[in-house]
């Protein structure tokens, strides 16, 4: 693993769990803790986090997102589990919603292939392009301001667009998901984007790691009640996982193979 990669695995961690040991770190990616400190010191210079005694914290609060380039990097192999899971529930010839972020873009990689005669619907330029090619498949790209670093489209051209279609799935990618809250997004205008989403679509589905089970960001995308399917790699009984069966929720555990 190069650097960059490493520092933005790193990034993505103390994010999500709000402080990292400086051993833990050079155990994880089996370097020494001399090259962990140096990576601390490019993330510290970068407003990511701040160093302390034997690890780091992180400086920002809810309104504070990882890149996506460090969101797409953590934990793909999971997410490429999750992404295949969530793609073997879509029918043939449905119309999908497929969201922005690194989650759902791993989706639109495993729909690839499956010749499932989909319309697809979206606000990523990434997921449109990645299903560009698929035989039998048609692509709606919503209007809107080009957001960078995420390529998705976001304003009231994005939001205005779900206006028009009925659709069959939403398959929603977000930052945390709890059984009280519901559905949160760190940035305003992708969460706009996202309740216009899920209000065009008959049936919404969460597909999130476990790391984001119980978490609330800044933004309400949706209510819990609104939330129809999970797919995650949480365990049976992680506690957010059993709160939103109990509110009606169907819940798909997959754990990776050899993550548990």
């Amino acid at each position: 693993m190069n650097a960059n990669a490493r520092r933005s695995l790193i990034e993505e961690m103390v994010a999500q769990q709000g402080e990292v040991s400086l051993v833990d770190l050079a155990e994880r990616f089996e370097v020494s803790e001399m090259t962990v400190r140096r990576d601390l010191d490019v993330l510290e210079e970068e407003g990511v986090l701040r160093k302390v005694m034997g690890g780091a914290i992180f400086i920002g609060g809810k309104s504070t997102e990882p890149s996506f380039h460090a969101r797409a990097s953590a934990a793909a192999e999971e997410k490429r589990h999750l992404a295949a899971i969530a793609a073997g529930l879509l029918k043939p010839r449905q119309t999908v919603i497929l969201d922005s972020g690194s989650t759902i873009l791993a989706v639109a990689k495993e729909i690839r292939g499956r010749r499932l005669g989909l319309t697809v619907v979206t606000p990523s330029l990434l997921a449109a392009v990645e299903l560009a090619d698929e035989p039998d498949t048609t692509v709606l790209v919503t209007g809107g301001r080009l957001r960078p670093g995420e390529l998705s489209l976001i304003g009231s051209e994005a939001e205005d667009a779900f206006l028009r279609y009925n659709c069959d799935v939403y398959l929603m990618g977000v930052a945390g998901v709890d059984a009280l809250r519901g559905a949160s997004e760190y940035h305003r205008e992708e969460g706009a984007v996202k309740r216009y989403a899920a209000r065009a679509a008959d049936q919404v589905i969460a597909v999130v790691d476990q790391s984001k089970l119980g978490r609330v960001q800044l933004i309400n995308v949706v209510d819990t009640q609104d939330i129809d399917e999970v797919v995650t790699d949480a365990l049976d009984d992680h506690p957010t996982v059993v709160r939103l069966r109990e509110a009606g929720a169907v819940v798909h555990c997959t754990a990776a193979p050899g993550s548990q």
